[in-house]
């Protein structure tokens, strides 16, 4: 039934109009997908990037692990990148030993860290321990032993190397004691026992003073307080 003052050419299209619809929602989502993407979304380039770059891999947990990975990635390095890398490697290792022998805090041993332990190195290193001779001493007494092989010599070198340890032992124990006494009296709040204290001390006084580490920060005869 055709309406009053419109012709039949002029009757609206309804199939036209869905079509004309779907072709403009079709050319907006085009346009959104080559243009910028919604927000909270990657760009094409980044979404692109990170997969050609892959997942991260996390950071290593143990020191094996660490050298694990520092020799797989040598793999891919060139021969000069290698000698580049091993020498700022040495480099860094020869700073971090010059800094740990100069008594830098962050760079000692845990069993060298710490104000009471500072303190026992100073009170070793301010005295003239008998300990440092064991050293020299026995390396001389195993050296007779060994250039004259006397049954006389040996007899007389056997109890020389008996009253020599008992000497050291005796001093290890005064070196403990008087570093116990001092470290309770400037340290009253201190928890480490008397006994590991004591070890440390006649350890670092056996040794030889140039070959301490950390190096001597004291002289001998100076007052530590």
């Amino acid at each position: 039934m055709n309406l009053l003052g419109r012709k039949k050419d002029n009757l609206p299209n309804p199939d036209a109009d869905v079509s004309a619809d779907v072709s403009e929602d079709t050319a907006d989502t085009g346009k959104s997908a080559r243009g910028t993407a919604p927000k909270g979304r990657p760009t094409p380039k980044r979404s692109e990037a990170a997969r050609r770059r892959g997942p991260v891999a996390p950071a290593p947990m143990t020191a094996a692990e660490a050298r694990k990975r520092r020799k797989e990635m040598r793999k891919s390095l060139t021969r000069e990148e290698r000698k580049a890398e091993k020498s700022a490697r040495r480099e860094e290792m020869t700073q971090r030993r010059e800094k740990m022998m100069a008594g830098e805090e962050a760079y000692l041993l845990p069993r060298d860290r710490g104000p009471v332990r500072r303190f026992v190195r100073d009170v070793v290193d301010s005295r003239r321990n008998v300990l440092g001779l064991f050293m020299p001493s026995a390396l001389g007494l195993i050296f007779v032993m060994l250039a004259v092989p006397s049954i006389q010599v040996q007899r007389l070198l056997s109890p020389a190397m008996l009253v020599l340890v008992v000497i050291m032992v005796i001093d290890g124990f005064i070196v403990g004691r008087k570093v116990n006494k001092l470290v309770d009296a400037k340290f009253p709040d201190n928890t480490e026992s008397g006994w590991k204290l004591g070890f440390y001390a006649a350890s670092r006084a056996s040794q030889l003073r140039r070959m301490r580490a950390p190096r001597p920060q004291v002289e001998r005869g100076d007052k530590v307080t």
